[in-house]
């Protein structure tokens, strides 16, 4: 299993769109194989920067994800209208290859959290 980070920089005013988007994607991602869960975070001190942890049973079903034609049309869609730079994805748990390190998600790493 993999789990990975998809970080997004919402235009200001645009944040109520992007969340119902993410519903609708959610309900895809809920169809794709190899799809576990997936949550959406809201950064409190950047309230435009967002968070989507999302765990996969393994980097190629993630890949087909993001390979999808309904991924490529809500992504041609952010980039003119919703988003501010371009989405940064890292995956956590996967195997270390030249662009892909191997890290522990921050969200489920129980070393970080206080004692």
């Amino acid at each position: 299993m993999i789990t990975v980070g998809m970080n997004y920089n919402i235009r200001e005013g645009k944040e109520q769109q992007f969340e119902s988007v993410f519903a609708k994607v959610l309900e895809i991602m809920g169809k794709m194989d190899g799809h576990g869960q997936t949550h959406l975070y809201r950064d409190v001190a950047e309230p435009a920067s967002y968070l989507i942890v999302s765990e996969w049973s393994s980097q190629p079903a993630f890949e087909a994800f993001i390979s999808s034609e309904q991924f490529k049309n809500v992504t041609d869609w952010g980039k003119a209208d919703i988003l501010t730079s371009r989405p940064k994805h890292e995956i956590y748990g996967a195997e270390p290859t030249p662009t892909t390190p191997a890290t522990g998600c921050p969200m489920h790493d129980n070393s970080l959290q206080a004692p």
